[in-house]
């Protein structure tokens, strides 16, 4: 009797067990829990691990417990529950709510997009292009008439009538290399070359009045134009006409020499902007120390240009014949 009880206990817990795990099996079919739920669920397992005796494992009323006690923890709606509450939250939520949840949820690609921006299209890349392209034809442009203006400029003030003369040159009254009384009247209608000096000058004054004389040279034969060289001293106590005579034969014949007493050669060096001034004197042998300038006059005994010791035979033949053709054009 004793028995057949026991045998109907087993076979009673037996069929507990069967319809526990029946069961358990359909609500897996039926439920398809979240991964995120399974997730916590692991973790929270790992965590926390439930305790389990070996009396439970076994088939006994203890073990059909257990598993009803896991069945009822797999099968509850809890989860879902709080899970559609979340839901239903962020629904009743407001947008800014919404979007950073969103922005939470974005993958890394995701989020690196946004923060990069979209790439540069095709279509800005060619306007840069063209900006850039009509930028410097601006520049080029502006750059070529900029130049044009000066150089219109440039050519209309050598071209036009002078907005004022430099006061070199005057009236002087002097004596040449013959003797005779000589003014600046004598040699209009000409052009003149004048060159301020001393005869006892050791090398600038030689080395200037040759360079002059072939100067004039040079010009007669490139532009057949006759210029009139003049040598005008500025040691008139030592320069007499005998002396100034001897002197001008040496560089070209027709080299006009002038001097005279010592005023009027201080007033012709006052009018032509000539420094002069003795140094020591050692008996009657001293020098002179003077402006190394040579001064171009027109026909009327107006200043045109000046040349310096810089210009050499070559460049004083061409500044020369240059300022003449210059003058004629501008008076034609």
């Amino acid at each position: 009797m004793a028995t057949a009880i026991s045998r109907k206990s087993n076979l009673r817990h037996f069929y507990r067990y069967f319809s526990s795990y029946s069961l358990l099996n359909e609500c897996r079919r039926s439920t398809k829990p979240s991964p995120l739920l399974f997730h916590g669920f692991s973790d929270s397992l790992h965590k926390h691990p439930l305790p389990v005796s070996q009396s439970d494992i076994c088939f006994g009323h203890h073990g059909i417990r257990s598993l009803a006690l896991v069945n009822r923890f797999l099968c509850t709606n809890a989860p879902s529950s709080s899970v559609s509450q979340a839901n239903s939250s962020s629904k009743g939520s407001s947008p800014e709510t919404s979007k950073q949840s969103g922005e939470l949820h974005q993958t890394p690609e995701q989020q690196g997009q946004s923060v990069r921006g979209a790439p540069v299209s095709w279509l800005s890349f060619a306007l840069l292009i063209a900006t850039g392209a009509g930028l410097i034809f601006y520049y080029d442009s502006e750059k070529k008439r900029h130049i044009e203006d000066i150089n219109t400029a440039s050519t209309a003030v050598k071209q036009g009538p002078s907005a004022g003369k430099a006061a070199i040159g005057g009236p002087f009254n002097l004596v040449n290399h013959d003797g005779k009384s000589v003014t600046e009247k004598d040699f209009l209608g000409k052009w003149t070359l004048i060159y301020f000096g001393f005869t006892h000058c050791p090398d600038i004054c030689p080395d200037e009045l040759q360079k002059l004389a072939s100067a004039i040279d040079k010009i007669k034969e490139k532009a057949r134009i006759d210029i009139v060289p003049v040598f005008i001293s500025v040691d008139p106590e030592r320069d007499t006409v005998e002396q100034v005579r001897e002197y001008v034969k040496e560089f070209h014949p027709n080299l006009v020499g002038l001097t005279g007493n010592p005023d009027e050669i201080r007033k012709a060096a006052r009018a032509y902007r000539v420094y002069y001034m003795k140094t020591e004197e050692e008996g009657s042998d001293y020098l002179v120390d003077h402006s190394i300038i040579m001064y171009l006059m027109d026909p009327n005994m107006d200043f045109v240009k000046f040349f310096g010791k810089n210009n050499d035979v070559e460049a004083l033949t061409d500044g020369i014949i240059k300022e003449i053709k210059q003058y004629k054009k501008v008076k034609a």
